[in-house]
């Protein structure tokens, strides 16, 4: 298997948004136009539109902006983006992470503008291959435009490069912004090869596409730029990624998250690459330091590779602990950490007594469920029930440990991050195809990811009918299979959840978090930098 290599290069200039001192109209760039319409020049290009996606998935910024202050996690007892999970009003539009995103973005965009409208430049190229590398760039612009759709709202709509500064720029409709995004998608559709794992692995793929669209269709359909036939599109799309690829789902949910070659199976759609290279991965995959409870200061423990550095930032809530039915459903148990082994033998005082710990023995035990006292006195261990849960101590979600990293310090992980899967294709197909009428198809898809996750012998218990099918049990699946995927924040603006849920789940948010937080604050520099400022482009309300 070949992974994608991906490059950063600098283009010539971006859009207002991305460059702080644009005002000047100083033209920055370490590559120019003769390499760029050069072969190499073009693949480069192509290459580095990719390199954005390091920026948002796998890191504390679009974690903290999709996990974070949603009914499924709450703040931990570290970090300084509290704020973003409680929608104080710090939370405004000078907030770093919102500003970086968007930055980061229209520089990817304008690569990507580059890509498409330099390629009949590029002279000596096989034309096949010239239309899939278009393809691969009109993929990546559609997907940055559809996350900064999904948190901004009406954005500014561009799809020529900008090769020289300006200070123009203006909100497009939102209708207009989907059509373009759906246009880039319907073109990757037509153009791009349908399974390349075995030769460039990480490239857009046709099914990535078409995952992608479904998406697109079903976030549409719920918005004011809906047109009627958007739930029956997303429908069929989805089906098209379930019954037209190799794709399928592993008969075990624990094994989509093995680190190294079981990274690229068969329920992977599209992954976002990372490296062991540390001159490639950039800051690398830090998803496994965000979810992890403070267990390296308890008697028995210290910090190592194999558990993780815990950085303490995401707390899951009540609600989401309380999701699985664990006597039939096993995501619970696979997702979550219920025992850590002594790694630091010694002698300790545990439940009130002296007791001595040798290496391997259990040293905590999270049960999930409340216990007799007198059953927790008569462990030689730590015991953390749900009533002794704190921002410190909490069960630690497993799904992005990177046990491969080289010593218990290092930051940067190396594990591709699973950013479309077929477990999610099936649930879009449910929800889409509950919304177009079609209950027993929609039935069917949650059945098939609800058999998968049932403990041996448990399947017919899992399975739901027509009845027990509405928006909430849907929301309520996405979160026990995609837990922490970053998904969440979108699924419940999406739907039009997140006010009610938030208030309901997420005790932290609750008294602050307002209808006007369905979508982020456009970023002050944006606006700064344009002619007009605010009358020329407006600050999302609220605001």
């Amino acid at each position: 298997m070949k992974k994608i290599n991906l490059v950063i290069i600098f283009f010539t200039l971006l859009i207002v948004s991305s460059c702080k001192k644009l005002l000047d109209e100083k033209l920055v760039s370490s590559v120019n136009d003769e390499y760029l319409n050069s072969k190499a020049g073009f693949e480069d290009a192509v290459k580095a539109t990719y390199s954005s996606l390091r920026n948002f998935y796998a890191t504390e910024r679009g974690m903290t902006l999709t996990v974070f202050g949603t009914d499924t996690y709450t703040r931990g007892s570290d970090g300084s983006w509290k704020f973003v999970n409680d929608y104080t009003s710090q939370l405004d539009a000078r907030t770093g992470f919102v500003t970086e995103v968007w930055n980061e973005f229209y520089k990817a965009i304008n690569t990507a503008n580059s890509v498409v409208g330099r390629a009949d430049k590029v002279a000596g190229f096989d034309p096949v291959l010239k239309d899939k590398r278009v393809a691969e760039a009109r993929f990546l612009r559609a997907q940055y435009y559809f996350i900064l759709v999904q948190m901004f709202g009406p954005v500014h709509l561009t799809l020529q490069e900008n090769t020289a500064a300006i200070s123009t720029a203006s909100r497009a409709p939102l209708a207009d912004v989907y059509k373009a995004i759906i246009a880039d998608l319907e073109f990757a559709i037509s153009k791009l090869e349908p399974d390349i794992k075995k030769t460039d692995y990480g490239r857009a793929t046709k099914g990535a596409a078409e995952h992608l669209l479904a998406r697109v269709y079903l976030t549409r359909a719920s918005s004011s730029a809906k047109e009627a036939n958007d739930y029956t599109q997303a429908a069929r799309y989805a089906k098209n990624v379930i019954n037209n690829y190799a794709f399928k789902l592993l008969p075990d949910y624990a094994k989509v998250f093995e680190q190294g070659s079981g990274e690229v199976n068969d329920e992977v759609i599209w992954a976002v690459q990372y490296t062991s290279d540390p001159l490639t991965n950039s800051t690398g995959n830090r998803a496994h330091l965000y979810f992890l409870m403070e267990y390296d200061v308890q008697p028995g423990m210290q910090r190592d590779v194999a558990n993780g550095r815990p950085f303490k930032r995401f707390m899951p809530t009540s609600f989401t602990l309380g999701l699985w039915n664990r006597s039939n459903d096993s995501r619970y148990d696979k997702n979550f950490k219920s025992v850590f082994y002594c790694n630091k033998p010694g002698t300790y005082t545990i439940n009130g007594r002296s007791v001595t710990l040798a290496s391997g023995d259990t040293a905590i035990w999270l049960p999930g469920v409340e216990l007799a006292a007198s059953v927790i006195a008569a462990k030689n261990y730590q015991v953390i029930t749900p009533s002794k849960y704190t921002p410190k101590l909490y069960p630690s979600l497993t799904k992005f440990l990177d046990p491969l990293r080289p010593d218990r310090t290092t930051e940067a992980g190396s594990r591709d991050f699973l950013a479309y899967r077929l477990a999610e294709t099936y649930l879009i197909a449910a929800e889409a195809s509950m919304y177009a009428g079609n209950l027993v198809d929609a039935v069917s898809f949650v059945n098939k990811v609800r058999r998968r996750a049932a403990y041996p012998g448990k399947e017919l218990l899992m399975e739901i009918t027509p009845a027990d099918l509405n928006i909430d049990f849907i929301l309520d699946e996405r979160d026990r299979e995609l837990l922490g995927e970053q998904l969440r924040w979108f699924d419940l603006t999406r739907t039009g959840k997140l006010i009610e849920r938030v208030k309901k789940y997420n005790p932290e948010a609750a008294p602050n978090i307002k209808d006007f937080h369905a979508l982020r604050p456009i970023p002050q520099s944006q606006i700064d930098l344009t002619t007009g400022g605010a009358t020329a482009f407006p600050q999302n309300t609220g605001y």
